[in-house]
């Protein structure tokens, strides 16, 4: 088919039955990482899950969590507002944060799942209400229902519990951290992560802090043996950059290896890679921070058993190396037609919405 003498009606129609059709995919992580790829997720798919880490206990998040018991509602809200198909205005409002009194920092998006859960009775159901109010392509799940809290292993052997005071001490004592884990350990992944990981074509783990968004989904019950089960293809974004207090002189492949210990069994395929250089300007505001650009070596990923594929994902103009949604979203889309094909009519879906 020609794509380029469809008219404006025929491509839009086209387009919609393309999306309908995509891939399913499963997000695994949390953070603004995996917002990040919601928001170009979108344009490909409409059969999207996000599977959300639900540590988080700083901020107006971690308030909530100590005031009202529920569990973290930032990570959550921001990808359900990544998959919203929503006005501007109402945009805005969720994101909204209050300036003054004594909810002075928190955001209007967080008090309106809080609300939902007392109405729901549950923060699964606040999660799901919410997704349908803002009409969200796809669905988010929290990983777990369980109240959970991140505790590290440092290579000293000392540990600290929080995620935030991981991080904190991470970057006064500057050691590695050597093991994460949960506790209370092992709690039990909702069934609706299970099966949307088992039913999965795709399975993308990051982008996103390695230890405190992406890894202790790997921690939680049935999500680690689903993904070494599943015949998806399971792609691994690696960070642009080492991140303070995490990840401070690890190479790329360090970064594999320490999903594969967690999760206690190799769960990657292929790694997605930043082909781009950053500009030297933002580099030196990073190196202030002992982090580093990174680039993988592929002779240490070809001994993993794991494929490299790089691609021009760095958002341009931004003051900090970020992923750029459309690019990013892009390059996992042409990975996905590399590695896992699709045949007939759905593979013609996936080379149109490529061209487009």
């Amino acid at each position: 088919m020609n794509y380029k003498e469809l008219d404006a009606e025929a491509a839009f129609d086209l387009t919609r039955a393309a999306r309908v059709s995509g891939r399913r995919v499963t997000a695994i992580g949390g953070g603004t990482g995996l917002s990040t790829l919601l928001l170009g997720l979108k344009e490909y798919t409409d059969n999207i899950t996000a599977i959300v880490t639900v540590t988080d206990d700083g901020g107006g998040s971690g308030m909530l969590r100590r005031e009202f018991g529920m569990l973290p509602p930032g990570d959550i809200r921001n990808c359900i507002l990544s998959l919203a198909n929503t006005s501007t205005t109402m945009s805005q409002l969720l994101n909204y944060r209050f300036t003054d009194g004594t909810l002075k920092g928190q955001s209007f998006g967080n008090l309106f799942l809080l609300a939902l859960c007392g109405v729901c009775g549950s923060f699964e159901g606040a999660v799901e209400r919410m997704g349908q109010f803002l009409a969200v392509t796809g669905r988010v799940l929290p990983v777990t229902g369980a109240d959970v809290a991140l505790e590290a292993l440092f290579e000293d052997g000392s540990t600290v519990r929080g995620e935030t005071s991981i991080t904190a001490a991470k970057k006064e004592n500057g050691l590695r951290i050597d093991q994460i884990s949960l506790c209370p350990r092992s709690p039990r992944a909702l069934d609706s992560v299970v099966e949307a990981i088992e039913q999965a074509e795709v399975i993308v783990l990051g982008p996103g802090s390695l230890y405190t968004s992406i890894i202790p989904n790997l921690l939680v019950d049935g999500v680690s043996e689903a993904i070494g089960r599943s015949p998806a293809l399971k792609v691994y974004v690696l960070n642009i950059m080492t991140q303070e207090g995490e990840t401070e002189g690890y190479t790329a492949a360090q970064h594999v290896q320490a999903l594969n210990r967690h999760a206690r069994r190799p769960i990657v395929d292929v790694c997605l890679y930043n082909t781009q250089a950053v500009h030297p300007r933002i580099v030196e505001k990073y190196r202030g921070e002992h982090c580093a650009q990174l680039f993988p070596n592929p002779n240490a990923f070809r001994r993993m058993g794991v494929d490299l594929f790089g691609g021009q994902i760095l958002a341009l103009g931004s003051e900090y190396a970020r992923h750029d949604p459309l690019r990013l979203a892009y390059t996992i889309m042409q990975a996905a037609r590399q590695f896992a094909p699709r045949s007939g009519v759905l593979g013609d879906y996936d080379a149109f919405l490529l061209r487009e």
